[in-house]
C-alpha cells in the first residue's frame, strides 16, 4: 500500500489548500433541509410538554382540527401498534436499562419540551396556530433535576427503576484498594460539570416523501450520517431498510447533536406514509434548546493516591445527568469519561464506577468531545491539585508522570490501548510556546503589585475513530475525472477539500479533478458517518483502500498500452512512463478513456475504473495534546480576562493544516464558552432557565482569545494515513487549562476549586467569601 505518512512521499496531503466548498456557502447557494419545497408538501409542528413531570390525563384536539388548513393531529394513541422503539444497548460492557425515548409521550411526560402531539397542516403558520389549541390535561408530579437527588430515589421517574439508574459501568485495573491503603497522601475533590447546548447554526429538521408506486420512503434530514439514521428509522417504522432512502443535504453544523434520527423525524416519516403527501418538520431555536439532546452534565467525586511523590491510583464515582430517557448514544460520552480517568499518565491502578441517572430533563448525548472533555477536566484538575499539595511545579510534575514514548502501545488500567505518541515532546513544546517561565516571572511581579495573574497547563488524550470502520467508492470517468463517494458526511469539516487531496495524491491528479459525493444511502451499500473525530482516520483510509484498487488496474492498463510490465512503470502528475524511457509515456486521461474501450484492455481485465473500499481498524486511535492558558482576574469585579491560549496537538498525519487550524480555533472558542458563559440551567421544578439565546451564554466572536497553535505528527500505526483526528481537540484540552490558570490566579486567596462556568459573579463571590 502507498506510504502516505510522510511528506516525502506525498504531494497534496499536508498542503494547506483553501476549502473548495466555501464558495457556494458564501454565495448563498448551499441547500439545506428547509430549502426543500416539494409539491403538495405539508408542515408538521410539535405540541410539547410545559411540565417536567406529569401524568397525561387526556388530549382534546377538536379545536385544533377545526383550524383551516389542518390535515391531522397525531397523538400517541394514533401510533400504537404501528411503531417500534429506539434500540438502546450497552457500550464497553455497560449495563443499560430499556428506557428508550418515546416518539410521543403516552400517559406521562418527563421533561419540559417532550413531544406530546403533533399537528400537520398545509402551512407552518396554520400548524402553529393549531398547536396552541391542542388542550392537554396534566397532573403534575414531583420533579428531580439533580443526579445525586435522583440516586436517593425519593422521586421515581420510571416505575421499574427504583434507583433511577438508566445505565451503569464499572472498571477496575491493578490493585487500587491496596494503593490507597498504602498511600502517603490522598487528594480528593468533588466536581459539578453543567450541561451544555450544542446550538448549531441550522436547527434540526427533516422532509419525508412517500411513493406508493415503488413503496419507497425518501427522507431528507440534517444529520451526521445516512445509513445509521436510516437503520434507526427502519427499526422504529417497522419498515425494511431497502424501502427507505435517506439523504443528507448541506448541514449547518451539528457538534454531535444530529447523531441519530429524532422522534420528530420519525413523526414526519410516519405522517408522510399515512397521509400520502410530503411532510416537513423544522424546529425553531427555542425548540432546539428545549428538545435537542444536550451534552456534558456530571457530578464526580475523584480521589488520587500518592506514594513516594508519585500518583499511583485513581478512584472515582461518576454520576451522569442522563435525562429522562435514553437515546442509543446517551451512554457513550459518560463511558468515554470513565475509561479515560487516568488520562495521559502512567497511573497503574484505577477503579471507576459510573451511574447514568434519570432526571427530569431532556436526555443527553454526544456534544463536541463526547465525554473526553469531562475526563480531561477531571484528570487535569486532580493532577493540578496533587502537584500543589506536594509543592511541585505543575509542568515538572506532569512530565514525571506522562506515559513514555517507548511504552506504546500502552494499555491504561481501565481498558483503553493508546496507539502511539510522544507525550513529553508535546508538553515541552507547550512550555516553549506558552513562554511559561517568563509568565511565571510576570506572575510574581503582578502579585507584588496586587494583581491576580494565573498560568495553567493541561494535557489530554482522547479516544477517536469509534465504530472502527467506514466505506468509500472511487470512480474514474472516461474523461479522467475522479469521483469519490464517501460514507462520511460533512457539516463544516471540509471533506470536499481534504478527501480530494487524498485521492489526488494516490491517483496523481490535481484536487480540482476530484469530485467528492456524500449524503445519500444510494451512493454506497453501507456506511457509518461523521462524529468522534473519525472522518480522516476511517473515511480517508477507506478512500485509500478503494484508490489502491484503482491504482492496480490503472497500472495494468497503462502497461498494456505501453507494451511493458506494470512493475516497470513510473507514475507522477497525470503521466505514466516506462522507467528509464520517459518518452514511452501515456497520459492519465488516455488510460481513463481506454478503461471503457474493451479493445484497448488486456484480455482478462474487466472494463471500467470503479472500486469500493471498506477500511476497519482493530481498536480506536488516540490523539493527544498539551494546552496552556494565561488569565488575569479583576479582584474588584471578578471578571476574568483570557490573555493567551496555546494549543499543541498531535493528531498523527495532518491532511490539510489550514482546515486543522480551523478546527482548533473553533473548538477553542467553544471551550471558552464552556469555561466562562455556558451552562444550561433548570430550576428545582425542571423549568429551563436558559431556553433562549437571550439567557444561554453562547460565546461570540469578541470572546475568541489570542491563540497560538502548533501541530506535532506522531503517525498512528493503525491506518495507512497515520491519522488520528482533531475535530474536538480544543473542547478537550482548553477547558482544564483555563480552569487551572484561574485557580492559579486565585491561589493567594486559598480558593481551591470553582466549578464551570467562571462568570464574573461566581469568581467575585468566591473572592468575597475568602476576604470575609
Amino acid at each position: 500500500m502507498t506510504d502516505l505518512r510522510s511528506a516525502v512521499t506525498t504531494r497534496w496531503i499536508g498542503r494547506p489548500l483553501r476549502r473548495r466548498e466555501d464558495g457556494r456557502f458564501l454565495r448563498g447557494q448551499a441547500r439545506y433541509v428547509d430549502d426543500l419545497r416539494l409539491p403538495g408538501m405539508l408542515h408538521l409542528v410539535v405540541v410539547r410538554s410545559p411540565y417536567a413531570h406529569a401524568r397525561v390525563l387526556g388530549i382534546r384536539a377538536d379545536a385544533a382540527r377545526a383550524v383551516p388548513g389542518v390535515v391531522a393531529v397525531i397523538t400517541a394513541r394514533d401510533l400504537e401498534d404501528s411503531l417500534g422503539q429506539y434500540a438502546v444497548a450497552g457500550v464497553e460492557g455497560t449495563r443499560v436499562e430499556q428506557v428508550p425515548h418515546p416518539v410521543l409521550a403516552g400517559d406521562r411526560v418527563r421533561y419540559v419540551g417532550e413531544p406530546v402531539a403533533a399537528v400537520v397542516a398545509e402551512s407552518r403558520a396554520a400548524a402553529e396556530d393549531a398547536v396552541g389549541l391542542v388542550e392537554v390535561d396534566y397532573d403534575p408530579l414531583p420533579v428531580v433535576v439533580d443526579p445525586e437527588a435522583s440516586l436517593a430515589g425519593e422521586v421515581r421517574l420510571h416505575d421499574h427503576l427504583p434507583d433511577n439508574v438508566l445505565f451503569r459501568w464499572e472498571g477496575k485495573g491493578g490493585d487500587p484498594e491496596g494503593e490507597f491503603a498504602a498511600a502517603d497522601h490522598v487528594v480528593r475533590q468533588k466536581f459539578r460539570i453543567p450541561r451544555l447546548a450544542a446550538v448549531p447554526m441550522e436547527t434540526r429538521g427533516a422532509v419525508a416523501a412517500y411513493d406508493p408506486g415503488t413503496d419507497l420512503l425518501t427522507v431528507w434530514s440534517s444529520a451526521q450520517g445516512t445509513h445509521r439514521p436510516r437503520e434507526q428509522l427502519a427499526r422504529i417504522l417497522k419498515r425494511p431498510e431497502e424501502r427507505i432512502r435517506f439523504i443528507v443535504p448541506d448541514v449547518g453544523g451539528a457538534f454531535g447533536s444530529k447523531f441519530g434520527v429524532s422522534p420528530e423525524t420519525v413523526l414526519a416519516a410516519w405522517a408522510a406514509v399515512r397521509l400520502g403527501r410530503p411532510v416537513k418538520w423544522v424546529e425553531d431555536r427555542r425548540e432546539n434548546l428545549l428538545a435537542s439532546y444536550q451534552g456534558r452534565g456530571m457530578v464526580a467525586e475523584v480521589e488520587v493516591a500518592v506514594r513516594g511523590g508519585r500518583m499511583t491510583a485513581v478512584r472515582a464515582r461518576l454520576l451522569a445527568d442522563a435525562g429522562a430517557y435514553l437515546y442509543p448514544s446517551t451512554p457513550v460520552p459518560p463511558v468515554n469519561t470513565a475509561m479515560l480517568m487516568t488520562g495521559a499518565y502512567a497511573i497503574p491502578h484505577a477503579h471507576v464506577v459510573l451511574l447514568g441517572m434519570a432526571t427530569n430533563k431532556v436526555p443527553t448525548g454526544p456534544y463536541r468531545g463526547a465525554g473526553r472533555p469531562e475526563a480531561a477536566y477531571l484528570v487535569e484538575r486532580m493532577v493540578e491539585l496533587v502537584a500543589r499539595e506536594l509543592g511541585e511545579d505543575p509542568v515538572v510534575f506532569r512530565m514525571r508522570h506522562l506515559v513514555r514514548p517507548d511504552a506504546f502501545p500502552y494499555r491504561n488500567p481501565l481498558g483503553f490501548v493508546y496507539d502511539s505518541g510522544d507525550y513529553p515532546r508535546a508538553l515541552e513544546k507547550l512550555r516553549e510556546l506558552l513562554d511559561y517561565d517568563r509568565w511565571r516571572e510576570e506572575q510574581r511581579r503582578a502579585r507584588a503589585e496586587g494583581r491576580l495573574v494565573g498560568v495553567g497547563v493541561a494535557f489530554y488524550v482522547e479516544r477517536a475513530a469509534s465504530q472502527l470502520w467506514e466505506s468509500a467508492a472511487v470512480v474514474v470517468e472516461p474523461t479522467g475525472r475522479v469521483v469519490v463517494r464517501t460514507g462520511s458526511v460533512p457539516h463544516g469539516q471540509g471533506h470536499e477539500t481534504s478527501f480530494a487531496q487524498i485521492a489526488a495524491d494516490l491517483l496523481q491528479v490535481r484536487p480540482d479533478d476530484v469530485l467528492v459525493q456524500y449524503g445519500d444511502t444510494d451512493l454506497l451499500g453501507r456506511s457509518i458517518g461523521t462524529f468522534g473525530s473519525r472522518s480522516t482516520t476511517l473515511g480517508g483510509s477507506a478512500i485509500v483502500v478503494a484508490a489502491e484498487k484503482i491504482r492496480g488496474k490503472v497500472r495494468r492498463i497503462a502497461a498494456h498500452l505501453l507494451e511493458a510490465s506494470p512493475e516497470d512503470l513510473e507514475w507522477q502528475e497525470g503521466r505514466l512512463w516506462v522507467r528509464g524511457v520517459p518518452e514511452r509515456a501515456v497520459a492519465w486521461r488516455e488510460v481513463a478513456a481506454a478503461a471503457y474501450q474493451p479493445h484497448r484492455l488486456p484480455p482478462d481485465l474487466e472494463m471500467g475504473l470503479e472500486e469500493v473500499g471498506y477500511f476497519a481498524i482493530p481498536r480506536p486511535v488516540f490523539p493527544y495534546g498539551a494546552y496552556g492558558a494565561v488569565v488575569e482576574v479583576d479582584r474588584e469585579t471578578g471578571a476574568v480576562e483570557l490573555l493567551k491560549v496555546v494549543a499543541v496537538d498531535d493528531a498523527g498525519r495532518i491532511v490539510n493544516p489550514l482546515l486543522a487550524e480551523g478546527q482548533i480555533s473553533g473548538s477553542v472558542v467553544q471551550a471558552v464558552g464552556q469555561a466562562f458563559t455556558e451552562a444550561f440551567a433548570y430550576d428545582d421544578q425542571g423549568q429551563p432557565l436558559t431556553a433562549t439565546l437571550a439567557e444561554y451564554g453562547l460565546p461570540r466572536a469578541v470572546h475568541a482569545p489570542p491563540l497560538v497553535s502548533e501541530f506535532l505528527e506522531t503517525p498512528s500505526p493503525l491506518n495507512p494515513l497515520g491519522a488520528k483526528g482533531l475535530g474536538e481537540a480544543g473542547t478537550i484540552g482548553a477547558p482544564p487549562a483555563i480552569a487551572n490558570a484561574l485557580m492559579d490566579a486565585l491561589e493567594p486567596f486559598g480558593i481551591r476549586h470553582l466549578d464551570f462556568p467562571f462568570t464574573a459573579e461566581r469568581v467575585w463571590r468566591a473572592l468575597q467569601e475568602r476576604r470575609r
